[in-house]
């Protein structure tokens, strides 16, 4: 990517010059040389603008299917519809959480930046919120144990996404801000990893238990 940037800064600085030679020639009567320099320089220029549109291109798409990891899952079976759950987020904490169900969910509130401001680095930003079990049945749903665990509260120092929910929005920068959750199938020692792109969380299995529970979901 770096010799892919100075063959670009290169052709326009020989456009570039190309061109002022081209200007000065034709002050100097010598038409035929300011057309020959012109030519160059217009050809180098639109080169290093065909490049360039590319390089956009690539960096946008780059930028708007990047996906950070917000969490990996793991399951251990503990009895009928009852399961031993650890989360793991990208600081290395780890949670560990008593779950009853069929299928995992995780919540998170995320907040979405224009595609401008993702083009400069900006990417979305999240708070996980809650970790609970769900029943593949209603009846069950309605009627079995529930379980949930909360994974935001109590942040400690600056809380870094309200900060940013409220400023950029001066800027017109922010886009959204919304809830986001992501659903599977709990199994015996099946492990996820979830992800945030820039329209929510992602949810993939990681191993062959999770990839099986998926296959019968």
């Amino acid at each position: 990517m770096i010799t892919f940037y100075s063959v670009l800064a290169l052709l326009a600085a020989a456009g570039v010059l190309m061109l002022g030679a081209s200007a000065r020639r034709l002050r100097q009567r010598r038409r035929l040389a300011a057309a020959r320099a012109g030519t160059g320089g217009g050809m180098c220029l639109a080169l290093a603008a065909i490049a360039g549109a590319i390089l956009l291109n690539l960096h946008t798409y780059q930028r708007l299917s990047y996906e950070q990891p917000v969490a990996s899952l793991h399951f251990v079976a503990v009895g009928d519809q009852h399961f031993q759950a650890a989360l793991t987020t990208p600081d290395a904490r780890l949670r560990l959480a008593d779950m009853r169900g069929d299928e995992w969910q995780l919540d998170a509130r995320v907040l979405k930046w224009q595609p401008l401001a993702n083009l400069f680095g900006f990417d979305a930003l999240f708070r996980l919120e809650r970790l609970s079990g769900r029943y593949r049945d209603i009846a069950d749903e309605n009627g079995s144990p529930r379980s949930a665990v909360a994974l935001g509260a109590g942040e400690p120092g600056l809380n870094t996404f309200s900060l940013a929910r409220r400023m950029p929005r001066w800027a017109g920068l922010v886009d959204a801000e919304y809830g986001s959750a992501t659903y599977l199938p709990m199994a015996d020692g099946a492990a996820y990893d979830i992800t945030l792109s820039q329209s929510g969380l992602v949810a993939r299995p990681t191993n062959d238990a999770a990839r099986e529970a998926m296959r019968r979901w």
